[in-house]
């Protein structure tokens, strides 16, 4: 299938490029403001399916919104029709098309001209009024908050918000690219003239900035956000794709002694917390048990044994663990016990508890196996 795609440099047609491509659509004629004009009319001639993301929406001089939503888009459809080539057409239009504006203006005028287009051709035409779309490759300071806030909150920039209690109906770029690939494959969502993307998520302003500073903010408490909250998981992965390009690392506090070290990775508070514990040779940690606080173990390098006592018996549980054998230890309440390095080597250790760390209710008392 020959697909054409105007827009394709901008934010929605180089996500949607780039997933056409991961599910092997190949053959993609790529039209954007920098591409010579003249192809336009050969990519006509030969496209099976048409995503028109081509538009103006921040203009040097008002007539340019009519001049590139109603106008470019008029030149795409003749020469649809001057091919005789009725294969679907989809348009990117705005919610804004509702609103007495210049840019909801020229976007009403593209969908009129799509609609009698579909009318008098029998072409499939698919209008899609986007609210506000956020994600990855969005440019920031230019028509997205979104965008914004996570670039400048990343960047430690100013960040302006003059109503907080102002209402954003969003749209995540990884939903609307998967409809756009249904609407390709003949299973869009359709309301009456309309489609739409099934996902929306409507949140305040401030709510959203708050979530940004939060994310922010659990680098230094090595926390992470509650990803089980739909819009919280895409703002997250939004946020990260902003980070300065020599700011993706952020150091851990590492607690060390002459055993070795315990450094904490992950806190949550519904999933508990990570840590990643190294032992010298020879070194044998824990000798304590836990009423509620329970943890699971893992070696991932060395080799060792985890012993296990239960508070109220003389016997001793051993398990032997190796980093040539991945297996997870849980370690029960009730039990004290304690993990011994039995190489000459490091190991290492991940440790998951299901509680962060807490010296004011440790829930941890010192009894050896």
């Amino acid at each position: 299938m020959r697909i054409l795609v105007t827009g394709a440099k901008g934010f929605i047609g180089k996500n949607l490029i780039a997933e056409l491509r991961n599910r092997k659509y190949d053959d993609i004629f790529e039209y954007d403001r920098d591409t010579d004009p003249s192809l336009l009319d050969e990519y006509c001639k030969e496209a099976d399916f048409v995503f028109h993301l081509a538009g103006v929406n921040r203009p040097k001089e008002q007539s340019e919104f009519m001049e590139g939503n109603f106008g470019f888009t008029s030149d795409l459809l003749n020469s649809l029709k001057n091919h005789k080539n009725t294969c679907p057409v989809m348009i990117s239009s705005s919610i804004q098309a509702e609103l007495d504006n210049p840019y909801g203006e020229s976007k009403k005028a593209g969908e009129e001209l799509i609609f009698a287009y579909g009318k008098e051709t029998g072409s499939k035409v698919l209008v899609y009024r986007f609210p506000n779309v956020f994600g990855k490759w969005c440019r920031p300071n230019y028509n997205s908050a979104v965008a914004t806030f996570c670039h400048n909150i990343a960047h430690d920039l100013p960040v302006q918000v003059n109503d907080p209690s102002v209402v954003m109906n969003l749209v995540y770029i990884d939903d609307v690219v998967n409809e756009l690939i249904n609407t390709l494959e003949g299973n869009e969502n359709r309301d009456n003239l309309f489609c739409k993307v099934p996902i929306l998520h409507t949140l305040t302003l401030g709510e959203i900035v708050d979530l940004i500073f939060s994310f922010k903010k659990s680098r230094e408490e090595k926390s992470v956000p509650n990803m089980s909250d739909a819009f919280t998981k895409k703002l997250y992965s939004t946020y990260l794709s902003y980070l300065p390009k020599n700011e993706f690392n952020y150091d851990l506090k590492m607690n060390v002694d002459d055993r070795g070290s315990f450094t904490e990775f992950i806190k949550t508070h519904d999933r508990g917390q990570v840590s990643v514990n190294i032992s010298k040779p020879g070194i044998t940690k824990g000798n304590h048990w836990h009423h509620s606080k329970n943890e699971k173990f893992l070696v991932v390098s060395g080799i060792g044994v985890i012993r296990f006592r239960k508070i109220d018996s003389d016997e001793i549980l051993e398990y032997f663990v190796s980093g040539d054998k991945m297996e997870v230890v849980d370690i029960p309440t009730g039990y004290t016990h304690n993990i011994e390095n039995l190489g000459d080597t490091d190991m290492v250790t991940i440790m998951w508890a299901n509680e962060p760390f807490d010296p004011e209710k440790p829930d941890t008392y010192f009894l050896k196996v």
